[in-house]
């Protein structure tokens, strides 16, 4: 995964440049030192770059989804049912809806869980997840997808008080 040590175990190593590429897909630039930014650098562009590629390789179809009905407030949908001993409970209501829904071809799935390696799980600020893959093919893959690499720019910001470590942030262009 990496050529530089950068001073930690191969596990730690590991887990320090997937969080470090998971933030600049996440945020779009990260602060950082320079060696770990030229690390971090290579994964990022070529998970760019395998989503520039992939980016378009899906396909639509129609699918059938049983889901929970919903009334206008958004509520759930419940009916009273007696069971075969006379007691009553109540049921949720479901409904069987078709739905268009994107259906990854085989080189862009096998993308999608290099992808999935390479990246950790994020939640936002209200806890739902945050489909980092998608937003790689959805959002980020159309902007770049004229660009045959350079995908990110280092820019240097100096010696950080303490250690004297050369700072740099590490951006998507």
């Amino acid at each position: 995964m990496a050529n530089r040590k950068l001073g930690r175990t191969a596990d730690h190593r590991k887990a320090l440049l997937k969080n470090q590429v998971t933030n600049v897909f996440l945020h779009g630039q990260i602060t950082t030192t320079e060696s770990k930014a030229k690390e971090v650098k290579s994964l990022v562009d070529s998970l760019m770059a395998l989503a520039c590629k992939e980016k378009d390789n899906f396909e639509m179809v129609d699918k059938k989804v049983s889901r929970v009905k919903l009334d206008e407030k958004g509520r759930k949908v419940t009916e009273t049912v007696t069971s075969k001993n006379g007691n009553s409970y109540s049921k949720v209501v479901r409904e069987v809806v078709t739905e268009n829904v994107k259906k990854d071809k085989p080189s862009r799935l096998a993308a999608r869980r290099v992808m999935m390696k390479s990246l950790n799980k994020v939640k936002d600020a209200k806890g739902n997840n945050i489909d980092l893959p998608a937003k790689l093919f959805d959002e980020l893959a159309p902007k770049y997808k004229d660009n045959k690499g350079g995908y990110t720019r280092i820019v240097k910001l100096g010696k950080r008080r303490g250690d004297a470590a050369e700072e740099v942030i590490l951006q998507l262009i």
